[in-house]
């Protein structure tokens, strides 16, 4: 039996994969919005970062991904034993990530913490949910950068403490405030409001696989 994840077919992707830096052991990437982390299994859906990536690094693996539609700095092993170290930092939460996103509306706190536990939507899979009763814990941080008018928008910076699939996208909405251009959970008007899901992975803190040393890299946003 297909599924809505099976069936989506994703729109050519015209924009290049931009290299941030790369040496024998590691590539970090500016992953464009509107291109697949992975081919998925949807023969239409070969083209994707993996795919792109292997033409030029053979041995290429996704240590994390990005949805669909978010923009922003990726890192790719080149070998199992990096992707293996790498994951791990995922797993014990020891690389910080920030992300940029555009919500609708002005929020009335300058910074503060979204804690609101993330489950799977049954009935209504591929989607998520906010569920305090069966969901694992999911924690972000925001701080508001800017606030603009016409129409009504903030500029906020996301430290996600966990990395559930759609957490900032769900966390957005939960406090009122939908990130602009998300198909997912964002409200009829928000959808039209930006052609592209306004959320962009900014930067990336993490140890190095094979010198151990901390590194820290940015990558430009767009909107």
């Amino acid at each position: 039996m297909s599924t809505p994840a099976d069936t989506f077919v994703a729109p050519a992707c015209p924009e290049q994969i931009k290299i941030l830096f790369q040496d024998e052991h590691i590539v970090l990437i500016n992953k464009p919005s509107g291109l697949l982390s992975l081919s998925g299994k949807n023969p239409l859906n070969r083209d994707s970062v993996h795919y792109r990536l292997v033409q030029q690094f053979p041995s290429a693996t996704m240590a994390h991904r990005l949805d669909f539609g978010t923009s922003g700095i990726m890192l790719v092993a080149l070998s199992k034993t990096v992707n293996a170290n790498l994951t791990r930092q995922f797993q014990n939460r020891t690389v910080n990530k920030t992300y940029m996103a555009m919500l609708d509306g002005h929020l009335a706190s300058d910074e503060g913490d979204i804690d609101a536990p993330i489950a799977k939507d049954k009935p209504n899979f591929p989607l998520l949910k906010i569920c305090h009763d069966e969901g694992k814990p999911a924690l972000s941080h925001y701080r508001v950068l800017e606030r603009l008018e016409n129409p009504l928008r903030s500029r906020v910076l996301f430290s996600p403490q966990t990395g559930r699939t759609h957490q900032l996208r769900l966390h957005s909405r939960e406090i009122g405030h939908p990130i602009l251009g998300c198909d997912l959970y964002g409200t009829k008007q928000t959808r039209l409001m930006a052609s592209r899901l306004l959320l962009h992975a900014l930067s990336l803190e993490f140890e190095h696989p094979a010198s151990s040393q901390r590194m820290k890299m940015s990558c430009f946003c767009s909107f």
